[in-house]
């Protein structure tokens, strides 16, 4: 575990450690957002306002989240993370998990107004990579997130990468 001194104000926050894992689901029925959609900007608005508010909503909810935040504070809960999404479908049949992104992408957002993260640009997180789950009843989203250590990634993609 990493511990970071502020001097400013002499406090001590300890980050979530490496490997450290928590697992953030949103609440089935929530309408999602798809790549393939071509949703006027205003319903596509609210519902990626909704899945942001939905994730920051599944962060409170979560007792062991909730204490590892307020054991981190003022800092964020990760200084690095890689995150895994799942998508869980309405109904049975194929399907492409990576065309829900976007709402991946509000949900991280959320993670991110919930201070598990500073931000969600690539020096803090790798992914979010998107699984299909099993079938749910309406529909749902997961966010798997683990801790790294800085410059980490994972899986190692260093070698694909260069």
């Amino acid at each position: 575990m990493t511990t970071t001194q502020t001097p400013a104000a002499g406090l001590t926050t300890r980050p979530a450690a490496a490997g450290a894992t928590y697992t953030i689901t949103l609440k089935a029925g929530l309408e999602l957002l798809n790549s393939n959609q071509r949703l006027h900007h205003a319903p596509k608005g609210r519902r990626t306002r909704a899945i942001r508010e939905a994730a920051m909503v599944a962060v409170s909810e979560n007792e062991t989240l909730m204490a590892a935040l307020a054991a981190a504070k003022p800092g964020p809960l990760f200084q690095r993370a890689h995150i895994f999404g799942i998508y869980h479908p309405a109904t049975s049949g194929r399907c492409d998990p990576a065309n829900w992104y976007p709402s991946f992408k509000a949900a991280v957002d959320g993670l991110v107004d919930a201070g598990l993260l500073d931000d969600d640009d690539h020096t803090r997180v790798v992914g979010p990579d998107m699984r299909l789950g099993c079938k749910v009843k309406g529909g749902r989203i997961a966010l798997v997130v683990r801790g790294l250590e800085a410059g980490q990634d994972w899986p190692d993609f260093g070698a694909v990468a260069a």
